[in-house]
């Protein structure tokens, strides 16, 4: 159909159910599936929406999405490359939104960013499900390797694919003139059950040459630490400084989120991204490769992230399967003091480059100062205002003088924007990385979850180092979940892991974490590692019931089943293990005196270290 014709369709539906519900304020645009590409449509009704109160129906089809119409505009997306990006669906300043799916699929296509939501106060999204019709991805089934002459045959995808090879280098995903410039993160997955292969590592992939071999075939000739199976499917995401183009949604400085019935089975970034925002809900949602598809990766970063957010965050009844990391991960943001300028007036530095230009404060926010060596929450206060020198620089004016010899390298942590966290009735399985990683002090819990992780299923660090994420948790309760097969990774973790990373001008052995209770449980586990802790004050372990199984190998078997360092006001009592492994509690430092072992049924019989 004409673009203009469509359009003054669009147009009219709109004006029409405009005037309809004139006397609730409320604008209702409805689509229909006619044109080659929405985009333009899409970005007109935005154009001339005329209320705050807008409302998107999509009538029940398939909408496919170019870039080539899209908004366009220069974007900070945390834990994302900022730069200029191609927006799909910008709403800003409404005072409610609402779209309504309808069960309609949404195609994407080349390098855009689907939802960017700005400064709402109400969002409302139901009934949709989301795609790439080219993922950003390379992929092939391994199946032969020479580890003496260093390369491995490969057979790639071809099927839904995109890419080229020339002058014996491999492009992808070869759309619209994009490639990545090497092959860059790659990881092995199993071929029957789409999930990282046991024992697999992340490598960085840039072959010296790639040879092209009979039958499709591809030689790649690179030198590896850890060679891929024969018989598993690479899967390669390109290079660190490309690879996360913008998540499916991403929602900042608003309030008052439902997500309902969204499935997501590609994204160039993360699922859903939050920062900045207020009370959110996310029920009956979906993130996994589309049934039938060869496709081993959905999003290329976490299904759900939240920065800096406040208020209550509940995710419940949704699955998440085959993303390249986290299930959610929940945090805050530490910025590092650079200069001190007056008695109130401090500049401080983002210092994660994924980070900059993210918004640390705004006038009324109460922050916490942490001052080395202790990590430690110390003195309060609260910002009058905020001078932004650049994407990395701010200064911070209060309302009250500065603490007493805060210096370079401290740290401040955003007291306000912390949220209480919920998850429930979910299951997160079949991906790179971590089920769940909590750094929110407010109350946090996790029930009634399948949960199965490459990494550590429920894993704890805030940290004063490269990522920069805050922070201690002080209210954390996990029960009556569902744990089997977890910590597969070549790299050593466990199922609930508590490890503070701080850096080197911080006390390695202060307690940070604390109030952490995890009980009535069901754990099968192939390896050994059940808890392991560092720096914690209040643990409680029990009630869980533990069983040893013995489908996949042990990769790790010289760790302990309840590691604690440092820690103390801990409990392991009323758990009941049937396995048979001998390496059950080791104490270090000051857990030594300040840990209770006791009603323990079917474990090991600890030895004296």
């Amino acid at each position: 159909m004409d673009y203009f014709k469509s359009f003054k369709a669009l147009y009219l539906c709109a004006i029409f159910c405009f005037g309809a519900q004139f006397l609730s304020a409320q604008q209702t645009i409805h689509f229909k599936p006619e044109a080659e590409d929405m985009t333009p449509l899409v970005r007109e009704a935005l154009k001339n929406s005329t209320d705050k109160n807008l409302t998107l129906v999509f009538e029940k089809g398939t909408y496919k999405f170019l870039p080539d119409y899209a908004t366009q505009r220069y974007s900070f997306i945390t834990n994302h490359g900022n730069g200029l990006k191609n927006i799909i669906f910008l709403l800003e300043n409404f005072d409610s939104v609402t779209i309504e799916g309808n069960g309609s699929v949404f195609i994407f296509h080349g390098q855009v960013a689907p939802f960017q939501i700005r400064n709402c106060n109400q969002l409302t999204v139901k009934n949709l499900k989301m795609d790439w019709d080219i993922p950003f991805l390379f992929q092939g089934e391994v199946l032969a390797v020479d580890k003496n002459e260093g390369w491995r045959d490969v057979k790639p995808f071809t099927d839904g694919f995109s890419w080229e090879l020339k002058k014996d280098r491999i492009f992808f995903p070869n759309v619209d003139g994009f490639s990545f410039p090497e092959l860059g993160s790659t990881l092995a997955f199993n071929a029957e059950h789409k999930r990282v292969a046991h024992g697999a590592w992340d490598m960085g992939s840039r072959p010296r040459w790639v040879e092209e071999r009979p039958d499709g075939v591809l030689r790649f000739h690179e030198h590896l630490k850890q060679y891929p199976p024969v018989g598993s499917i690479l899967n390669s995401k390109g290079d660190h400084d490309h690879n996360r183009y913008a998540p499916a949604f991403q929602i900042t400085s608003s309030k008052n989120i439902h997500l309902e019935d969204i499935t997501i089975h590609h994204a160039l970034g993360m699922g859903f991204l939050f920062e900045r925002t207020d009370n959110i809900t996310i029920h009956n949602c979906g993130i996994y490769v589309r049934k039938g598809s060869d496709r081993v990766v959905s999003t290329i970063a976490d299904a759900t992230h939240f920065a800096n957010c406040k208020g209550d965050i509940l995710i419940e009844d949704s699955t998440f399967k085959h993303m390249l990391d986290d299930g959610t991960n929940v945090h805050g943001t530490y910025v590092v003091v650079n200069k001190v300028l007056d008695e109130r007036t401090v500049r401080v530095a983002l210092q994660h480059f994924e980070q900059m230009g993210f918004e640390f404060a705004a006038s009324g926010d109460e922050v916490w100062f942490i001052q080395q060596p202790s990590p430690k929450r110390a003195s309060e206060n609260v910002v009058d205002h905020v001078s932004i020198v650049n994407d990395k620089y701010s200064d911070i004016t209060f309302k009250n003088e500065l603490p007493d010899n805060l210096a370079r390298g401290d740290i401040l942590e955003n007291k306000t924007w912390n949220p209480t966290f919920t998850m429930r009735g979910c299951s997160i399985k079949d991906h790179r990385a971590r089920n769940i990683v909590l750094k929110t002090p407010l109350k946090t819990i996790i029930e009634n979850n399948e949960f199965s992780s490459m990494m550590s299923s429920i894993f704890f660090r805030g940290e004063t180092y490269f990522w920069f994420e805050s922070g201690a948790v002080e209210d954390v309760l996990i029960q009556n979940n569902n744990f089997e097969y977890c910590a597969y990774s070549g790299m050593e973790h466990a199922i609930l892991n508590i490890t503070p990373r701080l850096g080197k001008d911080f006390d390695q052995t202060e307690i940070y974490d604390g109030n952490i209770r995890f009980i009535n449980n069901n754990i099968k586990t192939f390896d050994n590692r059940i808890v392991w802790a560092d720096r914690v004050d209040g643990l409680t372990i029990s009630g869980n019931v533990i069983e040893q199984t013995t489908t996949a190998s042990s990769l790790h078997p010289d760790g302990y089943q309840f590691d604690f360092k440092n820690c103390i006001n801990v409990e392991v009592s009323n758990n009941t293990y049937k396995g048979n492994a001998d390496k059950v509690l080791k104490l270090e430092g000051i857990s030594t005196e300040k840990v209770k072992y006791k009603r323990n049924k079917g474990f090991a019989k600890i030895k004296k270290q």
